[in-house]
């Protein structure tokens, strides 16, 4: 079986560090799925350096593999300066959508009592990052501009998209943009999303006025995947080995969910369930309540997904 090829994109701080502790899971000898990597250094250092092309390698690799995951980076705040690696991947990759999941962590009480898991699909395309800004006017009278377009292509592929979503996981899909005060722009997403909902009825659809990044072919499909943890780079935890290192774990279980093949998928599954079941058994970060270690965090995940892989296996082999 050829091998799994991912796009690594290292970055800063904690970050990098996470998502060396979240990579110890490609390990052929934790998963059995044979996971290549490509490395690219996308740390603040390095783009500086590179005056970008580092990204710009990073993105093309994403494009020729389809499969990347990325640590945290830092964005300076100079306008002068390397900017957004995150932005410039988007463009590079025509990245239509970002996901951001919650989900609720066993033996963890959520906050405000809420228990439902939720996924938030949003686009992220056109002129998010490109928009014409200029200001007009002086002292507290000086207005900020800036103009803004969306293309009813992605409206449509991102509707699509949240409809799948909501069908793979069982969920009910709640549509938010504010049509209501602005009826052109807002409510061309709107139409789509109304038109998804007639596509596909066998999926709950409840629109509501609400206040992770892929990839599209012309036809809905998913060519690009990058997977990232949703936190920063938290430079006050660097080198302490005491940061949380669950959700860049999961962010490696999220991209083998994406690829091909019974093998990724059950991988996937395995870390998934490896993670939530350590903290749920108490093994927990200070973040959490607990006392555990960064490294002995993933030890223990290692060492869960490592025996359930085994056992899986096992049963194949008696079912066979």
């Amino acid at each position: 079986m050829p091998a799994h090829v991912i796009a690594v994109l290292h970055g800063d701080q904690t970050g990098e560090e996470l998502l060396r502790e979240a990579l110890r899971l490609l390990d052929p000898g934790v998963l059995g799925v044979k996971v290549e990597t490509r490395d690219f250094d996308l740390s603040l250092e390095e783009r500086r350096r590179t005056r970008n092309q580092c990204v710009l390698d990073a993105a093309s690799a994403l494009r020729e593999l389809g499969f990347g995951i990325k640590a945290a980076t830092i964005t300076p705040e100079g306008s002068g300066d390397v900017g957004s690696p995150n932005a410039i991947l988007r463009k590079q990759v025509d990245g239509r959508v970002i996901v951001r999941t919650g989900r609720r962590i066993p033996g963890v009480r959520p906050l405000a009592g809420v228990h439902a898991p939720i996924s938030v699909i949003r686009m992220a395309v056109d002129d998010a990052y490109g928009a014409r800004e200029w200001r007009e006017g002086h002292d507290l009278e000086e207005w900020a501009y800036r103009t803004e377009k969306i293309s009813r292509r992605t409206c449509r592929i991102v509707a699509d998209y949240a409809f799948r979503h909501a069908r793979r996981i069982e969920a009910k899909v709640f549509g938010g943009p504010k049509f209501t005060v602005s009826p052109v722009y807002e409510g061309m997403f709107k139409e789509e999303l109304d038109a998804a909902a007639a596509r596909q009825p066998d999926v709950r659809y409840e629109p509501h006025l609400i206040d992770a990044m892929l990839a599209f072919d012309d036809s809905g499909a998913v060519t690009v995947a990058m997977t990232e943890a949703p936190h920063g780079t938290a430079p006050a935890l660097e080198g302490k080995n005491v940061a949380n290192p669950m959700a860049m774990i999961m962010a490696v279980a999220s991209l083998l969910g994406y690829m091909q093949g019974e093998d990724a998928r059950r991988a996937s599954r395995a870390i998934y369930e490896a993670a939530l079941e350590a903290v749920s058994d108490g093994v927990r970060t200070a973040d959490l309540g607990g006392h555990t270690s960064t490294g002995d965090f993933s030890n223990e995940v290692v060492r869960r997904v490592k025996t359930k892989v085994d056992v899986w296996s096992a049963l194949a082999d008696i079912e066979r």
